[in-house]
Parts: structure tokens; sequence; C-alpha cells
């Protein structure tokens, strides 16, 4: 299926990055990140979305960092997009979220546990801003079918992913069921994230830890599957990172990794 949207597509089979910090910590860092993913998205010659979180409101703890709310962090993630020529996109989390931060980013972004949340869909692809949906850890690619028919204006309108984030069968892990990748492209273009789906939820004394070790492995593995897109959250300092520094992936090791999965991507697609 083809996404399309403000120049980013993938209709000539071109691998699509989503990629930036966890969370808006600081313009300062924000500006950082973008300016090395900038540099990247030049020399790889590659379509790139910048990602941040004004807030992070599934944290595990109650003292654990948030954000910066959503007017300074929607205006730090604005700003950096301007700055650098990027589309961006952030979370929402309940449906009012979704008119306001359309205002300033130009893809909504539903978590995962909130996958199924009819009133949360729709309050998103009613802003006609592009759309992608985490699959929630606890359902199956199937399962997807349901929540593309709760959005299918955007699918036709060439705005929508169904994202990739791991599933949950035990306690404190994820697992990557690759059978999910080609499930789920029966029913809208696809997105892998590479770097929640190397969570440990709540592994951490009231953190979540990861195995980041495992993302090139399992991206590589992805992008041979021929999914659409790639999600990766990056920081030049992943144990600093206030938020999933487990499976925060490091900004000095993105050009590398994205190289070789882009001649992964031109292999498997014949391009």
């Amino acid at each position: 299926m083809i996404f399309d949207y403000k120049g980013i597509t993938n209709k000539n089979k071109d691998l699509i990055f989503v990629a930036g910090p966890c969370v808006i910590e600081s313009e300062e860092m924000t500006m950082t990140i973008a300016k090395k993913l900038k540099e990247i998205k030049d020399k790889l010659n590659i379509q790139l979305v910048l990602k941040g979180s004004f807030d992070k409101a599934n944290r595990t703890s109650l003292s654990s960092f948030r954000g910066l709310g959503m007017k300074e962090g929607l205006q730090i993630l604005q700003n950096a997009g301007k700055e650098f020529n990027l589309p961006t996109i952030t979370d929402i989390h309940v449906p009012a979220d979704a008119e306001e931060a359309a205002k300033y980013v130009d893809f909504l972004q539903i978590p995962a546990f909130l996958c199924r949340q009819t009133d949360m869909l729709r309050a998103a692809c009613e802003t006609k801003k592009a759309v992608n949906v985490k699959k929630g850890q606890f359902i199956s690619g199937y399962d997807c079918k349901y929540i593309a028919d709760k959005c299918s204006d955007a699918i036709d309108e060439k705005r929508f992913f169904l994202c990739e984030r791991g599933t949950m069968f035990g306690y404190g892990n994820l697992i990557v069921d690759m059978k999910n990748l080609e499930i789920m492209k029966n029913y809208a273009p696809v997105m892998y994230d590479a770097t929640h789906s190397l969570q440990m939820p709540s592994a951490n004394n009231g953190q979540s830890g990861g195995a980041r070790e495992f993302i090139p492995a399992l991206l590589k593995a992805a992008v041979a599957l021929g999914v659409d897109a790639v999600f990766m959250e990056v920081h030049p300092n992943p144990d600093k990172s206030p938020s999933d520094s487990g499976t925060i992936f490091d900004l000095s090791k993105v050009e590398e990794l994205w190289a070789s999965v882009i001649k992964i991507n031109a292999l498997v697609k014949n391009i």
C-alpha cells in the first residue's frame, strides 16, 4: 500500500526513516539531535521525519521525567523542524490533544496502549495530518484490521501507518513476531519500531530496561521483510537519556546502521 504525505512517500519503494529523541528534554538537545539527523539525511539521501514526545504519559513511575509539556515541547519540536526543514511527529494521549498538536506537527502518533481507542483514532484522522498507530503489545497483527477499519479515510488518503513494536508474552520482556509485519501489510503501510521492540517494561527498578545491542539485527530483519518505514529513538548519550535509556540508540552509530539497511531495502525491493 502507498503512503504519500507532503513529500514523504514509499511509492518508489524508498524506506522512510522516523527518528529523534524519546522525550523532548530541552531545546538544546533537540536541536543537537535534529542537526545530526539532518546531516545523515542529506548524506544518505533519505526521507526523514523528526520525532519527539512532549509528554511521556505512560511512564512506569510517578517520579519519572515526562517531558516539558504540550506548549513548550511542541514549540521546540516545531522550531527544530523548521530550522532543519524536516517534517515532525509527536504522540498524543487523549482525543483533545489531536487538534492542538496538529497545529505544530505534520504527523500524529497513537501510543501502543491506546491503539484500540476509537475516539483517539478518529480525532487523529480527522485532523487530516498523517497518522502512525503503534500496534499494542497485547494484540496480534490480524487485530490491526479493526484499527485500519476505523481509519479507512486516512488509509485511502495515503497518510496512515501501522507500526509494529513487539508483543508481550510474559513479564518484563517483548518479543517481535516477524509474521506480524507481513500480516499488517494487508491493511496499511507498515513501520517497524526498532527501539521500543526491545524494551523490557518495568524491569529496571520502576523504569523500563532494554536490550539495545539487538537493535541492528532486528532492524535489518524487518527491512528484509519489506517494511515501508523504520522508527528509532536516538540520543548522543543513550545512558543519560531521561526516558527509555535502555533502548535508545547511539546517535553516533546511526549513519552506519542506516547505510546498511538502505542496501537491504534496495535488494529486497529490487530497486
